[in-house]
């Protein structure tokens, strides 16, 4: 009975964040409008948008080989196997043991290897423009996250997101100086990795400016769906990752019966929409940055996460 409840637990949580992602990207656009002082587009427009294109056809190129047809379905399935990793609403679920920090960030990075090799497929000069910008926000981003998972590693005593956020939720964690850093780095790995202003700006199509939207230019139908709910799967992938570390409040631990479910559910949602909120906000408040500050940006990441690690390993109560 016990694994019965668990694996429906973890079904649930899987079904939940596939189901919320493209309505939390829907939230902070209508969010950003409505600051803008505009209408906005509805908030399950982004579910419009999907079901849009997985009924048009698939246009490929010429060129296109193999790979460019079967990095969409890759792409989605690493996303959705982090996505499924992260706590949300719950610890101790039935993928639990596996749900480690440094593989989720191995997932994500995996799919964002198979998508510029993809935008260098076709061989169009938008894609390699967008694949060497992403490659190189990669080189900066990944490291930043390494330092991270040891500043968290080094509090917590593991990378095990589960274990994790027990120990935050604890009175044991108190105010430290390096949950601060890490909490800042990991706000700026984010907004870089999903292509968020100022980093980038998922709205546009420039070509001075893109990043992301220049590797899937090629990309239509069914896979271009697969890869906007990928996106959409990515950014709520990190949302709960933060809410998880740094705000575990509501979740409910392992075996627990159907209200502190239900809690926890509540609980991840007013997460999730706090933390949109601020997003929305943060990218209307702030202008892109030009593509060769991005390093610069990143670099400042590195540098928390690498000051919370030494802080943390150095004085071992901060």
């Amino acid at each position: 009975m016990a694994v019965i409840l668990d694996f429906t637990a973890q079904l649930t949580q899987m079904l939940l964040v596939l189901a919320l992602a493209p309505l939390f990207t829907g939230f902070v656009r209508k969010v950003k409008a409505r600051l803008l002082r505009r209408q906005g587009p509805p908030l399950i427009q982004p579910y419009r948008d999907l079901v849009r294109l997985a009924r048009k056809d698939v246009v490929l190129a010429e060129s296109a080989s193999w790979l460019f047809r079967i990095v969409p379905y890759l792409v989605f399935a690493a996303t959705w196997v982090a996505a499924a990793l992260v706590p949300t609403f719950r610890t101790g679920l039935l993928f639990s043991w596996s749900a480690d920090l440094i593989a989720i960030a191995a997932l994500l990075g995996s799919g964002r290897f198979f998508l510029a090799l993809a935008g260098l497929d076709v061989g169009t000069s938008f894609g390699g423009i967008g694949s060497s910008r992403e490659v190189m926000i990669a080189s900066l981003a990944e490291p930043a996250m390494i330092m991270i998972v040891f500043t968290l590693a080094l509090i917590a005593g593991s990378t095990q997101l589960s274990t994790m956020a027990e120990f935050m939720a604890s009175p044991a964690v108190g105010l430290r100086v390096s949950l601060a850093l890490a909490l800042f780095a990991l706000i700026m790995v984010a907004i870089a990795e999903n292509s968020r202003i100022p980093v980038d700006n998922p709205a546009t199509h420039l070509e001075l400016t893109m990043v992301h939207e220049a590797m899937v230019l090629e990309y239509s139908g069914r896979h271009l769906a697969l890869i906007e709910l990928s996106a959409s799967l990515k950014l709520v992938i990190y949302v709960s990752i933060i809410a998880c570390l740094f705000a575990p409040w509501g979740l409910a631990p392992a075996g627990a019966g159907s209200a502190a479910l239900t809690i926890g559910i509540a609980a991840y949602l007013g997460k999730l929409a706090v933390l949109g909120f601020l997003l929305a906000l943060f990218e209307t408040s702030i202008a892109k940055m030009r593509v060769f500050r991005v390093p610069e940006f990143l670099g400042a990441a590195l540098m928390l996460g690498l000051l919370a690690t030494l802080l943390r390993f150095v004085s071992g109560s901060f």
